[in-house]
């Protein structure tokens, strides 16, 4: 062997490659790959970059790059989105029909020449189901239904875009009613690939504040069946379903139910029907509130009557216990004022008998009988003597006896 034919050339190799590829796949293949990246050129070509990802943690399994020549791009394009309602984009599961081809220096790549968008609606639906059958799995599918609904929902938290004319309807209606709502925008893309993780973005700024809120409002307006699709991904509608606060959803569907709709507290159809829904409900509030009030206008009036009914009969009542305690307390008065009247006598009668007794002894003492008895009473100069150092000799003495006195001279 001669050392020219130990070797042949990178581009003979290429070619070789080339050969077999085209040669193996020579007809168009129907392949399965989910778009990575997307990126129209302004020739009208349209180059995509398609992956195969496995496992749940989505890293790529395979790669291919893809080409839609201009010539073809229009067709596919349009009539995909007629289909499905949406654009090719970044994310979309598709099945497309391609053309195997090699190139010495691009090396392998894929040439779409047509797209069935009845797999990409049906990828849609596999993966509403499995979302529906891993959330009731996981035992939340019923967890936000079960959270009480507040008898007055007044302060509300909206996840929407500022822009959507459905916000500007749920405005709108709303500022019709006569009643006050505080309403707080968490703004969110409501569509697209951004729109999921932005949305449980809202999501979990308003549960750390959940206490300044009755409720949560998703609103949308309508859109096509993949333009709603980001409401049957599964994180966002786990966020939804264990939801600390009642999540209401009104996005703009007529046909389909989203998995949002299923796990949510309330379902309504658009966001003009949420706000209706919230102004009944008011008005449902209010009304038992004119019956409360009405009930209890006649309760006090029933009340009135029947207090007064009572007191009457406890007016009658009183004046009669008060006539017979009356009479009570005079018989018991006479009978006291008898029995006083007696004591009385009785303590006269006493006293009397003292007081003679008494009169009896002060005149046994008078100086009268004292006198009888033989005593007398010796006066000098007036008054009465009572001791004989007080009497000189030769002083004249007045001697006082019972029946007068006389005079003498003391020794």
């Amino acid at each position: 062997m001669t050392p020219d034919e130990r070797y042949i050339t990178l581009r003979e190799l290429q070619l070789r490659i080339k050969q077999v590829l085209e040669g193996q796949f020579a007809l168009p293949l129907w392949v399965s790959a989910e778009i990575a990246e997307i990126k129209l050129n302004r020739s009208g070509h349209c180059y995509l970059e398609l992956v195969e990802k496995g496992g749940d943690n989505g890293v790529p399994t395979a790669q291919a790059r893809a080409v839609i020549w201009r010539s073809h791009y229009a067709r596919i394009a349009g009539y995909f989105e007629a289909e499905t309602g949406q654009r090719l984009d970044a994310g979309i599961r598709i099945l497309a029909k391609v053309l195997v081809t090699y190139h010495e220096i691009y090396g392998f790549s894929l040439q779409i020449t047509d797209i069935d968008p009845s797999y990409t609606l049906g990828d849609m639906e596999r993966q509403r189901q499995q979302t529906i059958a891993q959330l009731q799995q996981e035992g939340v599918w019923e967890m936000n239904r079960e959270v009480p609904m507040p008898a007055v929902v007044q302060r509300v938290a909206i996840v929407s875009s500022a822009q959507a004319a459905g916000y500007q309807d749920f405005l709108k209606e709303l500022a019709r009613s006569p009643y006050r709502f505080d309403l707080t925008l968490f703004e969110a893309y409501m569509q697209g690939a951004a729109a999921e993780e932005s949305i449980i973005e809202a999501l979990c700024t308003i549960a750390e504040h959940a206490e300044e809120f009755d409720a949560v409002v998703m609103i949308r307006g309508g859109g096509s069946r993949s333009d709603l699709n980001c409401f049957n991904a599964y994180r966002l509608c786990a966020h939804i379903a264990q939801f600390p606060l009642p999540v209401v959803t009104g996005i703009g569907h007529d046909k389909d139910t989203s998995v949002a709709d299923m796990v949510a507290h309330t379902a309504l159809k658009t966001p003009t029907a949420v706000a209706g829904w919230l102004v009944e409900r008011m008005e449902t509030v209010d009304g038992w509130l004119d019956a409360a009030a009405l009930q209890l206008h006649d309760g006090v009036l029933r009340l009135a009557r029947t207090e007064q009914l009572r007191l009457e009969e406890f007016a009658g009542s009183v004046r009669h216990l008060a006539q017979a305690l009356l009479r009570q307390r005079g018989v018991e008065l006479k009978a006291r004022d008898e029995a006083f009247r007696s004591a009385a006598e009785v303590f006269l009668k006493q006293q009397r008998q003292r007081l003679e007794a008494l009169g009896e002894v002060v005149a046994s003492r008078s100086p009268h009988e004292i006198l009888r008895m033989g005593f007398a009473v010796v006066r000098s100069q007036g008054r009465a003597v009572v001791s004989a150092r007080a009497v000189r000799p030769g002083q004249p003495l007045t001697i006082e006896v019972a029946d007068g006195q006389f005079s003498a001279e003391a020794k």
